[in-house]
């Protein structure tokens, strides 16, 4: 594996032990313009590494400081996930950048491909938890969106990264027809304490407004990606119980 080296110079030293590799997209129209934004110190905006389209990687910040990536986030309880994560961007436009019939960019296979290959060696060297391999929508669900519903988090299950379980067995049936925004009770302060549980960072109420419908689509764009609608039905639901019984294990 090639990574050939553009420095920035918008990192500072580590704070926290690493233990966290965090996914992004670029959102920009190319990855020069991505390239050229996180090497630009008024920016104040880098990452570790860039996966281009055809498979190239770039470094740009050595992996022992703290690349700017995260901003305000959290996960699991924890702030300053700069200083505990290694952050990836991809180069993609994502949701700002779609077709004319609205569909999202594709990941090419060689890119992908790249992802794995820098991920698997990224482990070989640092002690990461499956579940603590988050796309930025996960660690910022009120603000991000990225890498997005397009970004194939199965196929990194298979290959050995981060995780994918068999959502197929969880056919049985959840009390109640299913929640969406203006809801509100005890079935609503559930649903918020599982997904805090699971590591996602908000206030739990028994309100069923705008900061638990992003969460809800952060999740489904992780987890259900072909059902991205901040509606927690009957099938988002069964999904938050399997991923809230996986990560408390």
């Amino acid at each position: 594996m090639q990574i050939e080296h553009v420095a920035s110079p918008n990192f500072n030293e580590r704070k926290h032990p690493l233990d966290m590799l965090v996914l992004h997209y670029t959102g920009m129209a190319t990855g020069e313009a991505a390239l050229e934004r996180m090497c630009d110190p008024k920016a104040e905006v880098s990452a570790h590494y860039m996966v281009w389209e055809d498979g190239r990687i770039t470094q740009l910040v050595e992996e022992d400081k703290r690349a700017w990536h995260a901003g305000v986030a959290s996960w699991q309880g924890q702030q300053d996930l700069n200083s505990r994560s290694i952050g990836i961007e991809i180069v993609n436009g994502g949701h700002d950048f779609r077709a004319p019939d609205g569909s999202l960019p594709p990941y090419p296979r060689p890119q992908i491909h790249a992802v794995l290959d820098l991920v698997h060696d990224i482990l070989g060297r640092h002690t990461i938890p499956a579940t603590r391999i988050l796309g930025h929508s996960d660690i910022a669900p009120l603000r991000k969106q990225d890498p997005g519903e397009h970004f194939p988090w199965e196929r990194l299950a298979r290959a050995g990264i981060s995780l994918w379980p068999d959502f197929d067995g969880t056919t049985k049936e959840v009390i109640g027809k299913g929640l969406e925004r203006g809801a509100s009770g005890s079935s609503v302060w559930r649903l918020q304490t599982m997904l805090s549980e699971i590591g996602y960072g908000f206030d739990v109420t028994d309100i069923y407004g705008e900061t638990c419908e992003n969460v809800v689509t952060a999740f489904q764009r992780r987890w259900l990606p072909e059902q991205v609608t901040g509606q927690a039905d009957l099938t988002t639901l069964r999904r938050i119980g399997v991923i809230h019984a996986l990560f408390a294990a």
